[in-house]
C-alpha cells in the first residue's frame, strides 16, 4: 500500500534521512523505529507530504504519492494540535470536511467513536475544558473519523493511562483485521512486540534493520532455552551436565518448575531434550524470544 524507495533528505547539509525504503503492507502494522533524532518524524512528514524529499519516492497503491491520496491517509502527529477555542464536534467536523467528508457523514462517524470511547456529554465541550487524555482521544477520532485506508500513528498511546491504551490497541488491531494499512512509531517496545507484525528501525538517518518481527526476536535470540516440567530439580540439574548452563530456575508449584537453560559447545535444542527425557517429566519447552527492546538497543548501540 506504502512503499518508500530510496528517501533522502537534508536541512542545511545536514542529513535527516539517507536512502530509505520499505514497504507498509495492506492488513499488517509496521513499527518504524529509532532514537530521538534518527529521522523518523521526516519520514513520516514526507509520507504525507508535509515534506517533499530530496531523492527518492513515496508511492500509494503503485501510484507516486501525490494530494488526492492524502484524503486517504489518516495522521496522528506526536506533537498533538487542537484548536483550543473550538468545540469537540467543532474540531472533528473541521477535519472530516478537510478530508472530503459530507456533513451527514460526519455525524454518523462520530456517534460511533462517541459511543466506543465514552465521549457522551463532550461535543459541546471546549479542548480548552478537557483533560489531556479526553483531548487525546479527540485527537485519535480526528485521525480515524474519515475511515482512512492508511493510518500513520506517532507515539499514540502517549497520554493514555492503561485503560485507554488497551482500547486503543484493540481499535489499531480491528483496523489492522479490516485491511488498513498501519504506520506505527513508538518507544514502547512491549506495544510494538503486541501489535507490529514487522518493524523498521532507523538510526542515525540510514535504516539498520527490517523484519518480521518474531522472525527478528527468534533469529537474534542468545541460544536459551525455557523447560517447564514435573520432578525434581536436583535431578534436572544434574542431567544437564557439561552440555548446558542453567541460568534461572521458576518453581510454579512444589513439584512443577521452569528452568532457563542456555547451550554450551555444539549442543542444541534436541540434545537439551535427549538429556533430560527421562530424568524428568517434560511439560513444554521453548525457545526463549529476545525482547524488541534488547534488540533496539542492540542495534543503535552498534560501532
Amino acid at each position: 500500500m506504502i512503499k518508500l524507495e530510496g528517501i533522502s533528505k537534508a536541512f542545511n547539509h545536514k542529513v535527516a534521512v539517507h536512502d530509505i525504503s520499505f514497504s507498509a503492507n495492506e492488513g499488517e502494522i509496521t513499527g518504524l523505529l529509532g532514537p530521538n533524532g534518527a529521522g523518523k518524524t521526516t519520514l513520516i512528514r514526507i509520507i504525507n507530504r508535509i515534506l517533499f524529499p530530496d531523492e527518492g519516492h513515496v508511492f500509494f497503491q503503485n501510484e507516486v504519492l501525490n494530494q488526492k491520496h492524502l484524503q486517504k491517509i489518516g495522521y496522528l502527529p506526536e506533537e498533538r494540535g487542537l484548536y483550543k477555542n473550538m468545540t469537540v464536534f467543532e474540531h472533528v467536523q473541521l477535519i472530516g470536511e478537510l478530508r472530503g467528508m459530507e456533513r451527514h457523514d460526519i455525524e454518523t462517524n462520530y456517534q460511533y467513536w462517541e459511543e466506543k470511547f465514552a465521549m457522551n456529554g463532550w461535543r459541546k465541550k471546549r479542548i480548552e475544558e478537557l483533560s489531556k487524555g479526553m483531548a487525546q482521544k479527540v485527537q485519535f477520532v480526528c485521525t480515524v473519523i474519515h475511515q482512512p485506508e492508511v493510518l500513520i500513528l506517532d507515539e499514540p498511546f502517549s497520554g493514555f493511562d492503561p485503560v485507554n491504551i488497551e482500547l486503543i490497541e484493540q481499535e489499531i488491531k480491528k483496523m489492522r483485521s479490516e485491511g488498513k494499512t498501519i504506520i506505527l512509531s513508538s518507544h514502547n517496545m512491549k506495544s510494538v512486540e503486541e501489535l507490529c507484525d514487522s518493524v523498521v528501525l532507523i538510526n542515525e538517518s540510514k535504516k539498520v534493520l527490517e523484519g518480521n518481527v518474531y522472525e527478528l526476536r527468534y533469529e537474534k535470540g542468545k541460544d536459551l532455552y525455557a523447560v517447564r516440567f514435573q520432578g525434581s530439580m536436583i535431578a534436572f540439574v544434574n542431567a544437564l551436565w557439561i552440555g548446558f548452563e542453567l541460568v534461572e530456575k521458576e518453581d510454579v508449584s512444589k513439584d512443577v518448575h521452569i528452568a532457563y537453560v542456555k547451550m554450551r559447545h555444539d549442543s542444541n535444542f534436541d540434545d537439551l531434550l535427549k538429556t533430560i527425557m527421562g530424568e524428568v517429566k517434560i511439560e513444554a519447552a521453548w525457545k526463549v524470544l529476545t525482547s524488541m527492546q534488547d534488540i533496539f538497543i542492540d542495534e543503535v548501540t552498534k560501532k
